[in-house]
């Protein structure tokens, strides 16, 4: 039994004693608090100044009646559930009650056994409307947190091509660096184009174990595989009427392309295990961090597959393309973490804006926001000031870098100057990044770009032999 069921304070209104002693004897044997009165006058004195859970209403009293509660309830704003009780078993008097916003509709003489059921159905619903109220706040604080925020010329361009796309069915790419918001860019074609209300679906390809890719993807049927104790739905076969983003799509295994590519050219596909086509309609976003057609080039990505994926392509704009936005963003996370560390928003100092705007930031507006969020938890006063943040960002502001001077082609400085070993460049980034991070493998991954799976990759290669 829930707290609402045992601490419930109801409201009874008849004007016959007997009645009243009835309910408050039920009422009370089941747990909760009872308030009696005669009228609809008294009952709005009491719903003005005392939190009521339920009320319990006669439906013919002298003066105003139980319908006549209903409508002063409803004039008032109060969302209280009302059972109306009749000595008339009347089809129409219940039709009535109901039609008027009664949640419950009881004959006298009142038994005990139905009353308590009565009140324990008006009580479920009391609960689900807090929960469900409960659960709206959180998904108002959810979108707010991921709300697009900018208006430098770069993003408004961006966001046009959002919202023309998002009404269409086309596939659409988004590429650019980690950090750079290309989930946020999906959800917002998602939440502007007609299947808004119909499941989103994400599918991070890096992240799933090797032999579990095309389970995820498909699904599976029972017994199609050590451990597939039931049958289970994959991402398409979830995002049925909706959209399947295939995040990082770039990290996909050739053999799982081909079978991708199937899919979104017939919009049908079979579980792992089974013989049945499913069909589906899927809109599909895909997001990389890496240059696709590169990929191809490199023959790490189908070519077929690329262009099929590459109707829309959508780049998003790295944060030093944007800095402009800088302001704005950064006052959009700080009021976000305070809200969501339970604490007041503080103010931010102009210089500290400033630094914050000469900082390259390399992560992008994910670093962005982790900045920000530690300086809000680390601040002590109500003012943010610059000496909140990393020490990293505050020196590299400082000392911004400077544009490096090329040696001209074909000089001794160029020849000295620059390694052509490119597996020996690729070592010297890696090790920057990881000491950069303190030997974090997933915040130098997000520095260098790429996937957890592809620096761990990289890291178990041997680094190659100088003048080899």
């Amino acid at each position: 039994m829930s707290e609402l069921d045992v601490t419930a304070s109801i409201l009874c209104i008849d004007d016959e004693p007997a009645v009243g002693v009835i309910l408050e004897h039920t009422l009370s044997r089941a747990g909760h608090r009872s308030v009696l009165v005669s009228s609809v006058e008294e009952a709005m004195r009491v719903v003005a100044r005392t939190p009521v859970d339920l009320i319990v209403a006669d439906y013919r009293m002298p003066g105003l009646t139980g319908l006549d509660l209903l409508a002063q309830l409803q004039k008032e704003g109060y969302r209280i559930p009302v059972i109306i009780m009749t000595g008339y078993s009347s089809i129409e008097h219940a039709v009535m009650s109901i039609k008027s916003g009664a949640i419950d509709y009881l004959t006298k003489p009142i038994q005990a056994e139905t009353l308590e059921i009565a009140v324990r159905q008006a009580l479920e619903v009391v609960r689900l409307r807090r929960e469900n109220e409960t659960f709206r706040r959180e998904i108002v604080k959810i979108r707010g947190r991921r709300t697009m925020v900018g208006d430098s010329e770069t993003f408004r361009r961006a966001m046009e091509v959002v919202g023309t796309v998002a009404v269409s069915r086309a596939t659409v790419l988004l590429e650019g660096e980690s950090g750079t918001g290309k989930e946020l860019f999906a959800r917002a074609i998602h939440d502007q184009s007609p299947r808004a209300d119909e499941p989103f679906i994400t599918v991070n390809c890096a992240a799933l174990p090797e032999g579990l890719v095309e389970s995820a993807l498909f699904g599976h049927e029972k017994g199609a595989f050590t451990g597939a104790t039931v049958r289970s739905a994959g991402a398409f076969e979830r995002a049925h009427g909706g959209t399947l983003l295939l995040d990082e799509i770039s990290e996909m295994r050739l053999d799982l392309q081909s079978k991708l590519l199937r899919v979104i050219q017939e919009q049908e596909f079979e579980r792992v295990g089974g013989h049945q086509p499913i069909q589906v309609d899927v809109r599909l976003i895909a997001t990389t961090n890496r240059d696709l057609k590169a990929e191809v080039n490199a023959g790490r990505f189908r070519d077929d597959l690329y262009y099929r994926l590459n109707v829309v392509p959508i780049r998003t704009p790295p944060l030093r393309d944007r800095l402009e936005d800088i302001p704005r963003l950064v006052h959009h996370f700080v009021t976000g973490s305070a809200e969501l560390h339970g604490g007041t928003p503080p103010t931010i100092a102009p210089e500290t804006l400033e630094i914050l705007q000469r900082y390259p930031w390399p992560g992008n507006v994910r670093e962005l926001a982790n900045a920000v969020e530690r300086a809000v938890i680390l601040c002590r006063g109500e003012v943010l000031q610059p000496t909140d943040f990393d020490q990293q960002i505050r020196d590299a502001a400082a000392h911004p870098a400077r544009p490096a001077i090329v040696p001209q082609a074909g000089s001794a400085e160029a020849a000295d100057a620059i390694d052509y070993n490119l597996d020996a460049v690729e070592r010297l980034a890696i090790d920057r990044a990881l000491a950069a991070t303190g030997g974090n493998r997933s915040r130098a991954a997000r520095l260098l770009g790429i996937s957890e799976r592809t620096l761990r990759n990289k890291l178990n290669v041997p680094p190659a032999v100088s003048g080899a």
